[in-house]
């Protein structure tokens, strides 16, 4: 409820009586309690502010108390609305909302709905077109007496996308998905490989306190003009730019350096309303540090909580094609060993990117839907680092012509990996392709469960098939190089390397096995070469561990399994985060000159942080969690911190645990006080330099008071 002094409202003063007929406001009621109509009807009764906050195209009530009872025949009112832009001199955005009789869908308008007195109630309609952002509030009266003005602040209106709207480009028809991809403030982030696909559980927490205002001064920072903010194509292009400090003092800071000293491990974060909160109320200052993960999840709260359906997706064996050649090019040299640093391109075990549902009217019919998103800083777009908004339809089809940024979208998911041999006068020859190891897996969240989807289809047709091949043709013509391919003559040995089950774990020795076959009917012989590194996620080598050559005869028609073990104590002292290795296998078929070569991705799993409550869990009363921890090495580990949130809780919780032994476990007790009913996740991580990648989730169901 908002009061006014009619004597600094401005406009005419006159004499007392004549006051009395003039048309004064003594009270503004926007109906902005979260379980009042407005915020109930347009499902934003669960952000944590206590403002209004409604959707675009769709209508809210308020409550207007005058000094003496209007006259619908002799007054006149009208709402002035104002999104000016903080950080630029761009013109900002007025609006006049006229008082009618019949409300129009389409237009800015309000209808008087009911009259208690000296109190009106009106409905006003919002344009489904409607730049986002927050509105300051003016209302002005008109009478025979003359004209005031009645500023409502602070009671400003937020208004935002609406994907419950038909009219609006992010419109979803599906009320499951918008409660998936709108209301649902917890999700799951996959990472790992392929054949050692993890999970780990996120707080997106887009109705945490803090976190709507800390999204609007995050498109502030992007100096796009408010009225582009009518446009989630514009919007949510802006957002991938601005989640990562490279060029635009956005949020998060990127760090693949294995040192974090200064800042929080990327590992270690389990939701996003801490680093949204600490962006804002440090008025911009970055936030140390992420990776792809932690900028997906970011960029999925912050377009969540600005009305536009997103999803957190990720692509195992993910390429880096730097040139757009649609190729991942990796050189051996004439002894067959991999030259590390001749190449930029490189395969992520994984990448996390985002998709958003909206209609692409800029582009030709069919491109609607999910978009590919990626505030993960990677190549340039547009003198920028970001990437997207890219229709998912157009990747399928090879349309890489069209916008923003589709090549380097088809490259992560469907690019070919290409074996080069460098001879000693510098030339180069194709020696091996490998065709169907790009883009695996892809994975999202299921709506309504805790279940993995895997949407590959979604981004590339079956390999092999002839609707691929059309599109990889299509591609390649918009390509910065021919793909070369080589005959298949005289390639009868195949090579393999598998894992059995969910791989190794850390502080175990890993074992794999490489599997030769010769499919013809003569003897072959094959020299081979071994190699396996320690490597960041993103396919960057740190060092190699072991490696080893090999002569293997194989009868006409003979497969061959040869057991491969690496040591805990051979890799102990070289980890970096994720546990990440990579077994590299070249070789030569004496007979025929063959070129063998494989590459296999694995990853060392850590252990989960088991998170179980001790008694029934009630809104308003301390729930009492055992959080327990049994380290895998032989080693001590030091200074060991975990964080919790969930619950409904506004803020993460630190509890500085100190050493672990070798071996050791840990058992904590810690109270909490749930303040949202129904089903809840309390998240926990770990932080902790020498075991990374360590986290736990419980679902509890909280009871009403």
């Amino acid at each position: 409820m908002s009061s006014f002094n009619p004597s600094t409202a401005g406009g005419s003063s006159g004499t007392s009586a004549a006051s009395d007929k003039l048309l004064m406001v003594r009270s503004v009621d926007l109906l902005k309690s979260k379980d009042g109509p407005n915020r109930r009807e347009h499902h934003t009764d669960a952000y944590f502010s206590d403002k209004l906050i409604v959707r675009r195209g769709q209508t809210f009530q308020m409550w207007i108390e005058f000094s003496r009872p209007f006259n619908p025949r002799s007054d006149r009112l009208q709402l002035q609305l104002k999104l000016d832009p903080i950080f630029s001199s761009n013109p900002g955005i007025r609006i006049s909302v006229p008082l009618v009789d019949v409300l129009e869908d389409g237009r800015w308008e309000m209808k008087l709905v009911e009259q208690k007195d000296k109190r009106v109630r009106l409905a006003v309609n919002t344009l489904p077109s409607a730049s986002i952002g927050r509105y300051r509030v003016t209302i002005e009266s008109f009478s025979p007496r003359g004209k005031l003005l009645f500023p409502c602040t602070p009671n400003d209106i937020y208004l935002l996308f609406n994907p419950w709207c038909e009219d609006d480009p992010v419109f979803l028809d599906n009320e499951e998905e918008r409660k998936e991809y709108v209301l649902n403030s917890m999700g799951r982030i996959y990472y790992g490989t392929e054949q050692q696909i993890g999970a780990r559980t996120w707080n997106f927490a887009q109705f945490e306190q803090d976190v709507l205002e800390a999204c609007l001064f995050l498109l502030e920072r992007g100096q796009v003009a408010v009225t582009e903010w009518r446009d989630p194509v514009i919007v949510s292009r802006t957002v991938s730019a601005l989640v990562n400090t490279n060029d635009d003092r956005g949020v998060l800071m990127g760090n693949w350096s294995d040192s974090y000293e200064d800042g929080t491990s990327p590992t270690v974060w389990t939701g996003s309303g801490a680093i949204l909160r600490q962006y804002y109320t440090s008025s911009g200052k970055p936030v140390k540090y992420g990776q792809c993960w932690v900028f997906a999840g970011v960029t999925t709260s912050v377009l969540r909580c600005l009305g536009i359906p997103t999803r957190c997706v990720t692509n195992f064996s993910s390429a880096h094609d730097t040139d757009l050649s649609l190729s991942t090019d990796i050189y051996l040299d004439e002894k067959l060993e991999l030259i590390k640093d001749e190449t930029s391109d490189s395969v992520w075990n994984f990448h996390v990117w985002n998709e958003s549902w909206m209609t692409r009217p800029d582009l030709p019919a069919g491109n609607g839907g999910w978009q590919v998103v990626d505030a993960t800083p990677q190549e340039l777009s547009q003198g920028s680092y970001r990437c997207g908004p890219t229709p998912v339809s157009a990747v399928r089809n090879g349309q890489v012509h069209l916008k923003y940024d589709t090549p380097f979208v088809f490259a992560e998911v469907n690019s070919d990996r290409i074996y080069w041999q460098k001879k000693a006068d510098g030339s180069l020859s194709q020696v091996h392709v490998e065709k169907n190891s790009i883009g695996q897996s892809i994975s999202t969240k299921a709506v309504g469960s805790d279940a993995r989807v895997d949407i590959t289809h979604l981004y590339k047709y079956p390999e092999g098939s002839e609707e691929e091949r059309i599109a990889v043709e299509t591609a390649s013509r918009f390509g910065s190089k021919p793909t070369l391919y080589l005959s298949p003559t005289d390639n009868d040995v195949s090579i393999e390397i598998v894992m059995n089950g969910a791989g190794p774990r850390i502080g175990e020795d890993a074992k794999l096995s490489i599997v030769l076959k010769n499919t013809s009917s003569k003897q072959r012989t094959a020299a081979l070469l071994y190699e396996v590194m320690v490597m960041y996620y993103t396919g960057v080598m740190k060092d190699t561990v072991k490696k080893d050559r090999i002569t293997v005869d194989l009868k006409p028609q003979e497969t061959k399994i040869f057991p491969w073990t690496l040591q805990y104590k051979e890799y102990m002292n070289h980890l970096v985060d994720q546990g990440a290795l990579m077994l590299s296998v070249t070789g030569r078929v004496n007979q025929t000159k063959q070129i063998l070569a494989t590459q296999f991705n694995f990853r060392l799993r850590t252990p989960d942080l088991i998170l179980k409550p001790l008694e029934d869990a009630v809104v308003g009363k301390e729930l009492t969690v055992q959080i327990t921890f049994q380290n895998p090495l032989t080693q001590v580990l030091r200074s060991v911190l975990f964080r919790v949130e969930g619950l409904g809780m506004q803020s993460v919780r630190m509890i500085e645990h100190g050493d672990v032994e070798k071996l050791g476990k840990v058992t904590l007790t810690e109270k909490f006080v749930p303040s949202v009913s129904g089903s809840q996740k309390l998240l926990a991580s770990m932080d902790c330099r020498l075991l990374t990648q360590v986290h736990g989730f419980a679902d509890i169901v909280v009871k009403p008071e």
